[in-house]
């Protein structure tokens, strides 16, 4: 498992996309890898922001977050998105850090938790849902707007493209993480306990009304069919 940064470390990064009032999301890149990753970050009704997978960005960047509204929770999507958890906690000291129940002893070995995702407020804009069928070591953040809901997952679901190189091989054919919408082998195999009760949940995703948006974790988001991507998705399971 990957060690977490103890300082602010911004690697590659791409600007931040304001997708509507209430859904930001950034994409960067990790150390010596193909492999992207997705911070999101969600405006509650009553102006707090919630974190996502949070990412270091650069001064800049930051800034425009800082402006946005106040950092109100830091969520760590499941044991292996830790990596720059203890440095949000520490430039946001006031924000409670949430992760799933299912990994919170290994998010706690870099970061103190206040809680699990059953623990968070939800108000009308922003809510928390614990996947069902992989052992509470994931969850769900939903992001309902006038203007469409967004569903926000981490690995249960990959959106990613096929990549050249070994790296891409490994990907393509090992983890079966791309040419998503889809369940990587990993999550089969070390995170999946219950796939009907995953695939229903999935579904119950899928039919959230007025979905408009999906976001993933690592690389793509889906903002043509954002219900029939998870669809997709739940008929790899």
């Amino acid at each position: 498992m990957a060690k977490a940064n103890d300082r602010w470390t911004v690697l590659p990064h791409k600007p931040i996309e304001k997708l509507s009032d209430h859904v930001w999301r950034v994409q960067g890149s990790l150390p010596n890898m193909a492999l992207k990753r997705v911070m999101t970050i969600a405006k509650r009704g009553d102006g707090g922001l919630v974190i996502h997978n949070g990412i270091c960005l650069d001064d800049a960047s930051m800034a425009e977050i800082d402006a946005w509204g106040p950092v109100a929770c830091i969520l760590v999507p499941n044991a292996y998105h830790r990596l720059d958890a203890p440095v949000f906690k520490q430039r946001y000291p006031n924000a409670k850090v949430l992760c799933p129940r299912g990994g919170r002893s290994k998010v706690e070995e870099v970061v103190a938790v206040d809680g699990v995702y059953e623990d968070f407020a939800a108000d009308d804009v922003v809510s928390l849902e614990t996947l069902e069928g992989v052992g509470e070591q994931e969850g769900v953040m939903i992001v309902r707007e006038p203007a469409g809901a967004t569903v926000v997952v981490n690995d249960a679901i990959f959106n990613m493209p096929h990549v050249g190189g070994f790296s891409g091989l490994i990907f393509r054919y090992i983890t079966a993480s791309t040419g998503g919408p889809r369940i990587s082998r990993l999550f089969r195999l070390f995170v999946l306990k219950d796939k009907a009760a995953f695939r229903a949940h999935l579904h119950r995703l899928a039919d959230i009304p007025g979905l408009t948006r999906l976001i993933v974790s690592h690389h793509r988001m889906v903002q043509d069919d954002a219900a029939g991507a998870i669809r997709s998705a739940a008929a790899d399971v």
